[in-house]
């Protein structure tokens, strides 16, 4: 069993930066692969990234490619979502999950999931 608990949500300006961070529990954190998902209201939940077991591969939705970045760290049990130039349209809530596959862009492939963080990006 993995908890996950995300943190670092909350208001921010168009054009701004947010950090998320996801603390899990257990003692077997590096076996899993780690994702970042975001469901806005009234829409149906979508990949941002992923980032494999050792941090050494990363996956972007296209949207996100070249303003957020994906970052873990095995000793502190955290995997981080760095969100640079924020947009309007990306206000939603942000979930961290754990996989034990490997298709890291697939919500069903992920085994655990946390409560969420709310991200308002404001115009």
């Amino acid at each position: 069993q993995v908890q996950l608990v995300e943190s670092g949500g909350g208001l921010v300006q168009a054009g701004g930066s947010l950090r998320l961070s996801c603390a899990a529990s257990g003692r077997t954190f590096s076996t899993y692969g780690m994702g970042w998902f975001r469901q806005a209201p009234g829409k149906e939940r979508e990949f941002v990234a992923a980032i494999s077991r050792s941090g050494g591969i990363t996956y972007y939705a296209d949207s996100v490619k070249g303003r957020f970045t994906i970052s873990r760290d095995n000793a502190k049990n955290t995997v981080y979502l760095q969100m640079n130039s924020l947009k309007p349209e990306e206000t939603a809530v942000y979930y961290c999950a754990a996989s034990k596959g490997s298709r890291w862009r697939m919500a069903d492939e992920y085994d655990w999931w946390g409560q969420g963080t709310t991200v308002t990006v404001s115009s």
